[in-house]
């Protein structure tokens, strides 16, 4: 039996996360002055405790203390209701704690009373992005690029968006301008070897994942991402050896469990495939790879009802997934069921999936034994 055809999990990032995005709320305060207003004797003095406040916000931010950040700009607010920087830094600590709802109206808030506001533009965006607005988030980080075109944030944002939204080659150039402007930028190194390795071009992906890892040994998707393209390249053990690093330097994240998943059977260890794949879902149950990847597994051991359950849970989340179309497809001719079985490959050619020349064959006579 033919294994089914396996599908890759993305793993772009925009810029600003927790880590990075607090050394980018620090400078932010020292780069952009709290507004001050002189239309009244004790708005100066008003606008310096709103600054006070933000200032001992992003304090708190940088330490973890997100509750406490957020309390402190809800001062500064109050103290100054006209401060384009607090209703920012407040969406960034917003975006962090996961109320991208709250984040969003902040971060429109700052842009309405500082309509050049380039970092608020980049967290808009990125909160766009979580949502899976993929073309609001380039309108803004495009915008953000129109104010401040030497921010290779802004370049590493559209890039990943676009590489998310599909357009791979888009997203390259973008990844080439941001390390053109700063060849320290391990997130450009880093998403370009993401980018290169789905566009086919595995040494020059490991390449840029090499550079990347220089920059900073401790970037769990660096090691991944590298562990993709030297899979793809035919290098299981050195791949599985990449997925062990990044796993070891984020534990949490389910993509790395799915990919590593992914290269257990590959290399013929279904038992190790099928736990690491049941870890990526116990910790995201809404990952569509892992549920893909997992109805890979079933498919080998031809245990097809479990297959189809688990591409099923797969294109739920999400219904563009070509190859669990494809896989589904193949699954439900072994169960005899013809039709079903067309309409899903046909779905997934729609979308872009391809069928190996063997499986294709194998459709065909499975077909043709079906319809005598």
């Amino acid at each position: 039996m033919k294994k089914a055809i396996s599908a890759f999990a993305f793993y772009f990032r925009p810029f600003f996360t927790m880590r990075e995005g607090i050394t980018s709320v620090i400078l932010l305060i020292a780069v952009f002055p709290i507004l001050l207003f002189d239309s009244a004797h004790a708005q100066p003095s008003r606008a310096s405790s709103a600054k006070s406040y933000v200032a001992r916000g992003n304090s708190w931010l940088e330490k973890g203390e997100i509750e406490r950040a957020i309390a402190d700009y809800d001062l500064a607010i109050a103290f100054d209701s006209r401060s384009a920087e607090a209703y920012y830094n407040r969406g960034l600590a917003r975006r962090y704690k996961g109320d991208l709802v709250g984040a969003l109206s902040d971060c429109d808030r700052a842009i309405e009373l500082k309509p050049n506001y380039a970092d608020a533009y980049l967290n808009r965006g990125a909160v766009r992005y979580e949502q899976g607005y993929y073309d609001k988030a380039i309108s803004d980080f495009t915008k953000a690029i129109e104010i401040n075109p030497r921010d290779a944030r802004a370049w590493v944002n559209r890039g990943s968006a676009r590489g998310d939204q599909g357009d791979v080659a888009a997203a390259i150039a973008d990844f080439d301008q941001a390390i053109k402007l700063d060849s320290r930028n391990k997130d450009a190194w880093t998403n370009r070897c993401h980018a290169r390795y789905r566009q086919g071009a595995l040494d020059a992906a490991i390449a840029d994942c090499n550079r990347a890892l220089k920059l900073d040994a401790r970037q769990a998707r660096a090691w991944n991402n590298r562990g993709l393209a030297r899979q793809e390249n035919s290098e299981l053990d050195s791949a599985l050896a990449d997925f062990d690093r990044a796993i070891a330097l984020d534990p949490q994240q389910s993509a790395f469990y799915s990919n590593r998943g992914r290269a257990w059977l590959s290399k013929g260890e279904p038992e190790r495939a099928l736990g690491d794949l049941n870890r990526a879902l116990a910790l995201d149950p809404k990952f569509a790879d892992a549920w893909y990847q997992r109805g890979v597994f079933w498919f080998a051991r031809e245990e097809f009802m479990r297959a189809i359950a688990d591409f099923d849970e797969a294109l739920k989340l999400n219904p563009r997934l070509a190859d669990a179309f494809c896989n589904r497809g193949i699954a439900r001719l072994m169960q005899g069921k013809l039709a079903e079985a067309e309409a899903d490959v046909a779905r997934c050619l729609t979308l872009g999936g391809t069928l190996k020349p063997e499986a294709t064959a194998m459709m065909e006579e499975l077909k043709r034994r079906l319809r005598k």
